[in-house]
């Protein structure tokens, strides 16, 4: 039997309606829009004390194209994720916009990000623009999730300065590539492979106490958006003595 027209018409609306709303819940590559201010009191650079723990390291990476982040903070499993942020002002915005690396935590007036000065002003077409940009304080904006990058360096571990050898070890994580979110890290003595969770005390910082002995292999479990999760094992292993301070280059590096 065949059905009358305003019922055809219905049912390929209903069709055409939840391909829309899966391709919506699905679109890795789609812009969200929000608002972004940047630190009025900074210098061209990200601050050096952010909630993610990077520290001086905080402030320089990515060239200092760095952002603090309210929501896409994610008690800290946000920070290292790179974000296109570009703003929609046609009069001096570009269409590339820019690309920040997550260091901090922090909300405006309605905003997801508060940007350094530096990257706030690269989302504009001219060097004029982006004074005019500055002027606005406060702009609407779209962004996407995109993958971090950085071709010369490997994941890196800096031992934090309050480590105790042998028996308190913190340590934060560097240059985190790819688009996936580092949600946990294990220790593992490298001649029997007893493995340790430790704690994100906060940002990307991760500590445990008594931790394991010896030579240490680090592993990292990288999860996306979509449930998939790898643990990835770094090259290079951590010194049976190691120091506060150190910093450690792990040798892998993440798409």
């Amino acid at each position: 039997m065949a059905l009358p027209p305003h019922s055809l018409l219905l049912v390929f609306a209903s069709f055409f309606l939840m391909q829309s709303l899966a391709y919506a819940a699905t679109c890795s590559d789609c812009f969200t829009h929000s608002r972004a201010a940047y630190y009025p009191n900074s210098d061209e650079l990200g601050t050096e004390t952010g909630q993610c723990g990077y520290g001086s390291f905080g402030a320089t990476i990515n060239d200092g194209d760095v952002s603090a982040a309210s929501d896409l903070y994610r008690d800290g499993v946000g920070c290292g994720a790179c974000y296109q942020v570009r703003c929609t002002n046609s009069n001096y915005c570009s269409d590339k916009g820019v690309t920040v690396v997550i260091t901090d935590h922090g909300s405006g007036d309605r905003t997801d990000f508060i940007m350094s000065k530096r990257a706030f002003g690269r989302m504009a077409q001219t060097t004029d623009a982006a004074a005019s940009l500055l002027a606005l304080g406060v702009v609407d904006i779209e962004y996407r999730r995109v993958s971090c990058s950085y071709p010369s360096k490997n994941i890196t571990i800096k031992i934090d300065e309050n480590s105790n050898f042998p028996y308190y070890m913190a340590f934060v994580i560097w240059y985190q590539q790819g688009m996936k979110d580092i949600t946990a890290v294990q220790l593992c003595e490298t001649q029997n492979f007893v493995c340790k969770l430790l704690d994100r005390s906060y940002g990307s910082v991760w500590t445990t106490n008594s931790p394991p002995s010896g030579t240490l292999s680090l592993r990292m479990l990288f999860s996306g958006d979509d449930g998939d999760e790898t643990w990835v094992v770094p090259i290079n292993n951590i010194p049976e003595n190691w120091k506060a301070a150190d910093i450690y280059d792990t040798g892998v590096q993440v798409n």
